[in-house]
């Protein structure tokens, strides 16, 4: 598609109003409820834009463009697929000419163009532009508050903390593990201070294992006492202000390796009186954030040890894997009208305020259905010799299933396509499995992993 796309079917049209997101596929169904309740405020016909770095050989999506990689993410003369590094990816997008002509085109017809993003990152550029907003939570404050020894030093005496220390240097991180290994004898966990998914941490049981999964040049460092642990929930919430926080619910988080996140399942396991605990821990957390300006969707993670104490793990201070289940969980839940998460995102980070027509769920939930979801990713690399098309109708599932008209469904998303060299780390797919009970929703995550699995050159 030339030197900027690699794909695009987008076409212009003056008449509607436009809006960019920006981040992977994962999370384009959120951009559904910006769409409508843009088209109320502007009265007049709303579109997004999306503009993604997943490199896939097709593309079941309108208004989409993926920009070309560049020279230093060779494609070479093979066709790859893989995941591209976000801030690389975000600068790239910022410094694109044919990206903003688009922008120079859009703004001769409306006033202004919102960016909508899956995570406010400081690579982020195009918003410096005259007339261009970012709606979300700001890009520095995000950076501050996903940094895991700010995190921890904010929350000290607020929320239950795993016992931690913070390494400035590695031979700082030797020596201080090396002392309390016979104390913390079920394993140190070591992160750097900004980690997602367990892409840049590990579970030690030796000092070797640090020697050999970091660099001299990986500091600062959070250690962590790893506690053997019955679950992993994870909580999602808006902050509006340094009051009001909006809880969405808890959800159980499929953790593989000791740190590795592949998926979530819902509604949690917990006990109603750990269900509350969590709540009331992420509620203080958004209240704290929210007093340092931090407007918007995040997430907090925890464990429960065995004997059902909970701590904290950290914060996400971003939408998280969590977010668009939710939304399409709380649509069913929810009063008819009920603003949902992206609209609660919109009203705290320009009006410093909810909705008056919000309704936050119960705490303990009566679920209309369950849910899974599963993230495939290789860890070698593979090549595809088959592909699943790629469905878009997962809103619908879950509203055929909280209705009774489906007993459960499952559906593989964003498949990367068939004939392609797949680079680990790569998301090949996702599956997403809703049923009444849990066993249908275990039942279709692993149909759909099977479906998966016979996509790959053995």
């Amino acid at each position: 598609m030339g030197n900027n796309y690699f794909f695009t079917n987008f076409r212009y049209d003056p008449d509607i109003y436009y809006f960019f997101y920006i981040g992977e596929l994962k999370s384009h169904g959120l951009t559904e409820y910006l769409r409508d309740l843009w088209s109320q405020i502007q009265g007049r016909p709303v579109e997004c834009i999306a503009i993604v770095p997943d490199l896939h050989d097709q593309y079941n999506y309108v208004n989409l463009i993926v920009p070309s990689p560049d020279a230093g993410e060779n494609l070479q003369k093979r066709p790859m697929s893989f995941r591209r590094n976000t801030g690389a990816f975000l600068q790239s997008v910022s410094k694109n000419k044919s990206i903003h002509a688009l922008i120079d085109q859009i703004l001769t017809h409306q006033d202004q163009l919102y960016i909508y993003m899956f995570e406010s990152d400081s690579a982020m550029r195009l918003d410096q532009r005259r007339d261009v907003y970012l709606l979300g939570p700001d890009k520095d404050l995000s950076g501050k508050f996903n940094n895991k020894a700010v995190q921890f030093k904010l929350l000290d005496g607020i929320i239950p903390l795993v016992e931690y220390k913070i390494c400035n240097s590695m031979p700082e991180l030797l020596a201080v593990t090396e002392r309390l290994r016979s104390s913390w004898a079920d394993g140190i966990f070591v992160s750097r201070v900004y980690s997602a998914a367990g892409s840049a941490s590990i579970v030690t049981r030796r000092q070797s294992d640090i020697k050999g999964f970091f660099t001299q040049d990986d500091a600062p460092f959070l250690i962590t006492r790893y506690m053997n642990h019955e679950c992993d929930p994870t909580v999602l919430a808006v902050v509006a202000n340094e009051k009001d926080v909006f809880v969405a619910g808890v959800a159980d988080q499929c953790i593989e390796g000791g740190n590795h996140f592949v998926g979530s399942t819902w509604p949690s396991v917990l006990a109603p009186d750990l269900i509350k605990q969590l709540c009331d821990c992420t509620r203080k957390v958004g209240q704290e954030i929210g007093r340092h300006g931090y407007r918007g969707i995040f997430g907090c993670d925890y464990i429960i040890t065995r004997d059902n104490q909970v701590r904290f793990i950290e914060i996400n201070a971003r939408k998280q894997g969590t977010t668009l289940e939710f939304c399409y969980t709380l649509e069913q839940m929810l009063p008819s009208g009920s603003p949902n998460l992206p609209e609660l995102e919109y009203f705290a980070v320009q009006k410093n305020r909810f909705p008056e027509n919000m309704v936050e769920p119960p705490i303990v939930p009566d679920p209309v259905l369950c849910w899974g979801t599963y993230n495939y990713k290789l860890k070698q690399n593979r090549q595809t010799c088959g592909y699943i098309p790629q469905a878009k109708h997962e809103r619908q599932s879950f509203a055929k299933v909280a209705g009774g008209k489906l007993a459960k469904d499952f559906l593989v998303l964003e498949h990367v396509g068939s004939g392609l060299q797949v680079q680990p780390g790569t998301f090949l797919a996702r599956v997403v499995s809703t049923g009444k009970n849990m066993q249908d929703v275990q039942e279709g995550l692993a149909l759909g992993r099977k479906m998966i699995d016979l996509t790959i050159r053995p």
